[in-house]
């Protein structure tokens, strides 16, 4: 049984978390308030699921669906040698301005590998609206399944996270290296929009770069 630990308790975390326990994972669920904090989101998930302190070091695989202007804060070494699935979206009103993106230098994804650099990270889940994590799905082969971008500079982090689309109802399509995942990224055809494969491999070849 692989434990999904899930740093950041909002509308997409909470929606993952959903979605993963639905396939047959245990998760554990952390914000920036405590534990206590979301005996109410525990308690609606249900069995299999737990609140912590410290999600990263529980979860066999971590997702960081944070604010950008957050990553910062994610803990290094509990990650170490660990997939992590990142969700994050740059929004300059939020997160305030950030050069090297504003400037189309690095991406999102980029930026959190940085900060994890014994990490496995992942894009995932970045560019769906939270509540069609867990309605807009289908089985494998199903005509016009919505599909998903995923982004990773390691194999075991792509292979793992195409699994888990599949596992929750979603083609996948690859668009690595990560510095490839500005394609999916705010803004552009990709962006929250709903799309099957071929659709979604369209979208991301028409994407264009600041810069």
């Amino acid at each position: 049984m692989t434990t999904i630990g899930i740093i950041g308790a909002g509308n997409i975390g909470s929606q993952v978390a959903r979605a993963a326990l639905t396939a047959g994972y245990d998760v554990v669920i952390a914000n920036s308030r405590g534990p206590e904090t979301l005996a109410d989101l525990v308690s609606e998930l249900g069995d299999g699921a737990r609140a912590a302190t410290e999600a990263g070091e529980a979860g066999d695989v971590v997702v960081v669906t944070v604010p950008l202007k957050a990553v910062d804060q994610i803990p290094v070494e509990p990650l170490a040698g660990k997939i992590v699935l990142d969700t994050n979206n740059y929004y300059p009103g939020r997160d305030g301005q950030i050069p090297a993106l504003d400037a189309g230098e690095t991406t999102t994804s980029q930026l959190l590998q940085e900060h994890l650099p014994t990490s496995k990270v992942v894009k995932a889940f970045n560019h769906i609206p939270a509540a069609d994590i867990t309605t807009d799905v289908a089985p494998a082969g199903t005509p016009d399944r919505r599909a998903l971008a995923v982004s990773s500079d390691d194999p075991e982090a792509l292979e793992f996270a195409t699994k888990l689309y599949d596992e929750f109802g979603f083609d996948a399509v690859d668009v690595s290296p990560l510095s490839e995942s500005w394609r999916v990224e705010r803004d552009r055809p990709a962006y929250v929009v709903r799309q099957n494969a071929e659709q979604l491999r369209a979208n991301l070849a028409k994407a264009e770069r600041e810069g």
